[in-house]
């Protein structure tokens, strides 16, 4: 199956995290994800000033594995793997610290935080879409008990690191996973207190409790010297921000595939291009032939026919390229990624993008758009501009088990659409407007200039369609909101 998160990830990009999922005992699956962006016209955006060159420099993708799912309370428990993988990999870099055990001690570091900060999400949506006053409380302490013991393990495998054959460089990557465990349990758990604050029915035990673990934590923090944030600093939340940020991608570096992109359909182009230098290569020499047998060697007309047929030749090949690159352009992609785990192919990637015209949408998809009457009479004088981005995604299910340490649902691929070469043309964010005021007078009244970009999505898997459409509305100041249409 395939989740589709969609989301403004500041102001000027939006986030689409695509997540392709496959069975366990599935050999393969195929998935293809079409996206029509329609543009207004207004924004000047179409082939001669938006080339695909720019729409792939707009466009950022990441391909990770979808992080495994374990419960908090399993993790803290020992039941779950990764505790106990994670003392395993310490065990062995501590006996014999060769580049091998360095390595697998560095990835299980990572991927254990990458789990726990998962479940930690998991743990507290759990909570927030809890009713029950009492379930709630209850939820809380379990949670607080599982942070706990998480951290408690966590620390006590230190001091198998304690030892003068390794070191310091791996000695740094616990310190920079606890650095990372430290401030993103702060930030959960501040997340839930701010959800307990704003219920309805006060429950001052608990706040006080997860409080108390919140400053736990900052004094095991400072005691640490790692950064915490502090409201009368500013220079130092600036490295708090910074570190956060460089912490987050070292320890999600453990998901992420290696998916080098490279040009799809160059062997069959360069076939297609010969096809075309041969057919125009064929007139020419048929025309040189058929003029030689009828008016002889070394004659004017001899002389004309050819320069003529050389010509033509070149209009030929230059017609025949462009219509075998549009023959191309509809049967392959820009772009191929193969996704790799340790080196191990385990399926590919391609993409594409192309304008359309409004005949070329499946009426289905210009049925989901449902302009308004206003916008179809203006679209008989400048119609919007369509732009078609496909993503075709194929995973190898044995090879992903093969190669994976842990247990995983599929790949997630999140996109950032970046607009900025769309608000060029914009007007103004803001404009006034003036009305009658009670006492006869006219008062003035900012508005708001508002574009929306319309997105249809269409994904397939195991030949079921789903589409779902967005709308999203910007102004020159940035994205404004995104909302998805019923």
């Amino acid at each position: 199956m395939i989740d589709i998160l969609t989301k403004i990830h500041d102001r000027f990009s939006i986030e689409f995290k695509m997540g392709f999922r496959t069975r366990p005992r599935q050999r393969g699956g195929d998935f293809s994800v079409y996206m029509w962006i329609f543009l207004p016209n207004s924004l000047d955006i179409n082939p001669s000033t938006y080339p695909k060159s720019k729409f792939y420099s707009d466009v950022k993708s990441n391909v990770r594995l979808i992080t495994p799912r374990f419960a908090l309370h399993e993790i803290a428990a020992g039941e779950a793997l990764p505790l106990r993988r994670l003392e395993a990999a310490f065990t062995a870099l501590a006996a014999s610290p060769s580049r091998e055990t360095t390595a697998e001690y560095e990835y299980r570091i990572k991927m254990f935080a990458a789990i726990v900060k998962s479940a930690l999400r998991d743990e507290i949506n759990c909570i927030r879409r809890n009713r029950r006053g009492a379930e709630t409380t209850a939820l809380c302490r379990s949670y607080m008990r599982s942070i706990a013991r998480i951290t408690g393990e966590f620390h006590r495998l230190h001091t198998l690191l304690e030892t003068p054959d390794i070191p310091e460089e791996t000695r740094n990557c616990y310190r920079f996973v606890d650095e990372f465990l430290c401030d993103i349990i702060a930030r959960h758990t501040l997340a839930l207190l701010r959800h307990l604050e704003a219920q309805q029915e006060r429950r001052p035990g608990i706040v006080r409790e997860l409080a108390a673990t919140i400053r736990k934590g900052e004094r095991y923090g400072t005691r640490m010297g790692y950064e915490i944030l502090r409201d009368d600093d500013p220079r130092r939340n600036r490295a708090l921000v910074f570190r956060s940020g460089v912490l987050k991608k070292y320890v999600e570096s453990a998901l992420f595939l290696k998916a080098p992109k490279k040009r799809d359909g160059v062997v069959v182009e360069q076939l297609y291009y010969s096809i075309a230098a041969g057919l125009s290569m064929i007139f020419a020499t048929v025309v040189s032939f058929s003029f030689q047998q009828r008016f002889g060697n070394f004659t004017t007309p001899l002389f004309i026919a050819l320069v003529v047929s050389y010509m033509l030749k070149d209009r030929i090949k230059d017609l025949m390229r462009y219509y075998f690159a549009h023959r191309i352009g509809s049967s392959y992609f820009d772009n191929k990624a193969t996704m790799r785990i340790k080196e191990q192919p385990i399926g590919w990637i391609k993409e594409g993008v192309d304008f359309l015209s409004e005949q070329k949408v499946p009426p289905q998809v210009m049925s989901l758009r449902s302009r308004s009457p206003l916008l179809q009479a203006e679209n008989r004088i400048s119609d919007e501009k369509i732009i078609l981005y496909r993503k075709s995604v194929h995973i190898d299910r044995s090879k992903l088990d093969r190669h994976s340490v842990y247990a995983t649902d599929g790949i997630n691929d999140i996109i950032r659409l970046h607009v900025s070469n769309f608000i060029r043309k914009m007007d103004d964010p803001q404009v006034t407007l003036y009305t009658l005021g009670p006492n006869d007078r006219p008062e003035a009244v900012v508005c708001d200039k508002v574009y929306f970009l319309n997105v249809v999505l269409q994904y397939r898997y195991d030949e079921r369609i789903v589409y779902k459409r967005f709308r999203i509305a910007m102004t020159r100041a940035g994205i404004d909101s995104i909302d998805e249409m019923e």
